[in-house]
């Protein structure tokens, strides 16, 4: 523990009550958080307060923080833009931090006389000029070879005007790809305005750049211009068949970015697709090694997104809500000079762009934490469905299984990452009580699991686990016995029923004030389906096996001298019935405290059946 809490408190409880910027402080005077505050007093008293209410990424920064500076601003909007600005220069370790795993990528374009456009990785001191950069090396390679083919630039080794005139033009101007400047048919000013207009496309948009074209070639035709007026009919036909070739994801939006969050246990994904005249034109992800409360996160994530980025777009989708929306948008909108808002669409076109940047998510993530991506998919959308904060990485299901009420059994069945786990298999013998009573077998159940898991002496590592979900087989009767038991304890796990049809097929999901339907849902439904099968086999498996040793010991204790303990004695020994059946009299009595005379009981009664 921090031995400096008490006096941060103390110094934390004299702060203004005004908005500002908080900067945490190591032994060595190194910034590890920054933060800001709408009154920096009860913000940064809370670090020093109870420490039982923190993540744990707060309380590893509170154990290192050895003192705080502050400064206050005019208002939360201001304290919000100062908190970016020193985020961006000090990059403290505690902020999130997002760092491409790519790198930068530029439009070159070198040579005065005859200019030649490319891709360059980096940006060096050559006399080329460069646009850029950009972040994406897809997106801009594609683009510098649409431009080439478009404006029919060459795109050979030929130096120009050395190599005019000598040799044969190549395949591409025999196709329509290229103009074959080396044959010395176009004018170097023919040249240049093609190199122009392609730089002029690569700068904009696609749709501008038509529009720019169509508006030359009406001005050319009318000044009889008819070659060149040809040139440019031929560019935007390129143009336009182009863009036919390519897929459009949002025909009613013009330019906007499409954000999703996903989180595991221990990393989260923070995903982007970005959109100009409703096509796809990037992609980014960023991976996280922690999951703090999605909107925080959501807040933090864009903040430190747009940061980095010089483009903002006038409309940003999120998957779900993130803080201080409203200071969000004004922030944005400054640093886009134009209005910027952040939707969350719950329906539609916008919707399905949502669930197809978190689909890239969750695939991303998979892959990074090496899980099966069918499985990682069927636990995000089963977060997703239920409302949990993120995909259960250990989820626990309870089924009970008796004979009329006789053999009182219960199964614990544990899945790790969307699949059985074994080593954590429970068994549950039902003691509290004989007779039917499924919703107090249950509850009885999952008080003694929790029971172990809050002894501080338990050594059982499936017990020590605390689950991130838990799936009873049953309905909203059996949700509310166990709940009782659960918050009693002072246990927070998510609890949820597995309802079947009449066929016994499962149907829905049960909490405590009504179903879900996950009938549509074909990747939980089938997460759930095997969940409860298995839980269910499991459960059964040991009624059947302790109901054939009652049937066992029943049989046994008909005969004189055998009571329950000598027929469990004689069980242990022997195995099996039909071993009991075939021993002699002296191996009876090798069972421990056997007495000769039961043991001639038992003999003469099996010769006598």
């Amino acid at each position: 523990m921090n031995e400096r809490l008490p006096l941060l408190r103390k110094k934390s409880m004299a702060l203004p009550e005004n908005p500002g910027v908080y900067i945490m402080k190591n032994s060595s005077g190194k910034i590890i958080y920054i933060g800001k505050a709408k009154v920096l007093k009860n913000r940064v008293s809370q670090y020093f307060g109870s420490q039982n209410r923190h993540t744990l990424k707060v309380l590893k920064m509170v154990e290192n923080v050895y003192d705080f500076d502050y400064i206050m601003t005019d208002s939360e909007f201001e304290a919000l833009v100062l908190e970016c600005s020193l985020i961006k220069q000090h990059q403290p370790k505690y902020n999130i931090l997002l760092k491409d795993d790519k790198g930068y990528h530029y439009i070159k374009i070198e040579g005065k006389e005859y200019p030649r456009i490319s891709v360059a990785k980096q940006k060096i001191d050559d006399g080329a000029r460069y646009i850029g950069p950009y972040t994406s090396s897809f997106s801009v390679t594609n683009a510098v070879d649409e431009a080439l083919k478009i404006f029919r630039l060459p795109q050979c080794s030929k130096v120009f005007p050395r190599d005019i005139g000598k040799g044969r033009p190549c395949l591409n101007s025999h196709i329509g790809l290229c103009s074959a400047v080396c044959s010395g048919k176009m004018s170097r000013e023919e040249y240049l305005e093609s190199v122009n207009s392609a730089i002029a496309f690569l700068q904009g948009s696609s749709a501008d750049a038509v529009r720019d074209m169509k508006k030359q070639m009406n001005e050319c035709a009318e000044n009889l211009d008819f070659e060149k007026a040809a040139r440019l009919r031929d560019r935007i036909y390129a143009i336009e068949k182009l863009n036919e070739k390519q897929k459009v994801f949002a025909k009613s939006v013009e330019e906007q970015d499409v954000f999703s969050l996903v989180q595991g246990k221990t990393l989260s994904c923070f995903m982007v697709l970005r959109f100009k005249d409703g096509r796809l034109y990037d992609s980014e992800h960023f991976f996280v090694d922690e999951t703090d409360e999605p909107s925080a996160m959501r807040n933090e994530l864009l903040k430190r997104y747009y940061s980095m980025r010089d483009f903002v777009p006038k409309r940003i989708m999120l998957d779900a809500e993130a803080e201080d929306m409203t200071l969000l948008e004004e922030w944005l909108s400054q640093k886009s000079g134009r209005s910027v808002k952040l939707v969350v669409p719950q329906r539609g076109e916008q919707a399905k762009l949502l669930e197809m940047c978190r689909s890239n998510a969750i695939d991303k993530l998979t892959q990074k934490m090496g899980k099966s991506t069918k499985q990682e998919n069927a636990l995000a959308e089963l977060a997703k469905v239920l409302g949990l904060p993120h995909a259960p990485e250990f989820i626990e299901s309870y089924d009970i299984s008796h004979t009329g009420g006789s053999d009182n059994v219960a199964g614990m069945v544990v899945f790790k990452d969307g699949l059985p786990f074994k080593p954590y298999y429970k068994k549950f013998a039902i003691k509290g009580f004989t007779g039917q009573d499924d919703y107090a077998s249950m509850a009885e159940v999952v008080e003694r699991r929790f029971t172990h898991y809050l002894d501080e002496n338990e050594t059982d590592e499936g017990f020590k686990q605390l689950p991130d979900l838990i799936l009873l087989d049953g309905g909203q009767g059996q949700v509310s016995a166990v709940a009782r038991v659960l918050e009693k304890m002072g246990i927070d796990v998510p609890l949820f029923g597995m309802v079947k049809d009449s066929k016994h097929r499962t149907r829905a999901i049960a909490k405590n004030s009504g179903e879900i339907s996950i009938n549509s849902k074909r990747e939980v439904f089938s997460l759930v389906t095997s969940i409860q099968d298995e839980v269910h086999r499991f459960a059964i498996g040991y009624h059947h096996k302790k109901h054939s040793k009652t049937a066992m010991k029943s049989g046994l204790v008909d005969i004189e001298g055998v009571g329950a303990k000598r027929a469990n004695d004689l069980l242990k020994h022997f195995k099996t019935l039909a071993n009991i059946k075939k021993a002699s009299v002296e191996e009876l009595m090798q069972v421990k405290g056997m007495p000769k005379n039961v043991a001639e009981n038992i003999y003469n009664y099996f010769i006598d059946e």
